[in-house]
Formats: C-alpha cells, structure tokens, sequence
C-alpha cells in the first residue's frame, strides 16, 4: 500500500468504491428456507476509479514504472476481470432458490 499499512483500512474501502473487490455474505441457512443465499453489500462500482486505485497499489505502481505498455495491457484486463466478477456476483443474487412444491 503506497500509503503505508496504516491507512489499510481506507484502502480497503477504496477497493470496494472502484470494483476491485466486493463485498458479499452467503448464508445457507436460507436456502433451506426457500430463499437466495447469497447477498451482495457491495454498491455499484464506480469504474472510473479502478485504475486510480491500482497506482495506489506498491504492486502496480511498480509494474507501471517498469513496464508502461505491458503495465496497461494487465490494468485493462484486470478491470475487464473485476467487472465480469461483479456481473457474476449481480446475477447470483437474481437466482430463484425457491423450493420445489410437492
């Protein structure tokens, strides 16, 4: 973390705000219930933030500097990865878990 291990937590937040991991609980106790299991609590992503939060990262921070163009390409598909994750996640939520009527 560029800005040091003290202001993890903030960049845990930062993370979920821009995509880069979300946030998600999955009890199995509903599903015997009839109902989804999965609940997801994290918001929308604001996409536009992704990359921002990447440079923020020693990681890719020192990828970028070392390697611009091969930097990007991973940026790009590291962000296409998160989003179709996300998209995954929207869907599971959407699920019918409803039991079979005898």
């Amino acid at each position: 973390i560029k800005g040091g291990m003290g202001r993890s937590q903030a960049e845990e937040g930062r993370a979920v705000a821009c995509g880069y991991w979300h946030l998600w609980r999955f009890n199995p106790e509903l599903a015997d219930q009839g109902k989804n299991p999965f609940t997801l609590d994290s918001k929308e992503p604001d996409w536009d933030k992704f990359q921002d939060y990447l440079d923020h990262e020693v990681r890719f921070l020192s990828l970028k500097k070392a390697m611009p163009e091969q930097a990007q390409e991973l940026y790009d598909e590291t962000k296409r990865a998160a989003q179709r994750r996300y998209a995954s996640y929207v869907r599971k939520t959407k699920e019918d878990w409803s039991l079979p009527q005898e």
